[in-house]
């Protein structure tokens, strides 16, 4: 499933989207598919800047 880009202010936790990454990979059995592949590495970006961001609130 494709995910919509989310403006900046509105980053979904990181805890969500670990809880998400985790899902795909236990959904594919460890093997993901081209799909599965560029939705994993649209959730692993997003996490990323959800973390920066929760860093710099935290700050």
């Amino acid at each position: 499933m494709p995910l919509s880009p989310h403006p900046r202010g509105s980053v979904r936790s990181a805890a969500e989207l670990n809880e998400r990454i985790r899902g795909l990979w236990m959904r594919a059995g460890g093997r993901l598919s081209a799909e599965q592949r560029r939705e994993y590495e649209q959730l692993v970006t997003e996490w990323a800047a959800a973390v920066r961001e929760e860093v710099v609130e935290a700050a």
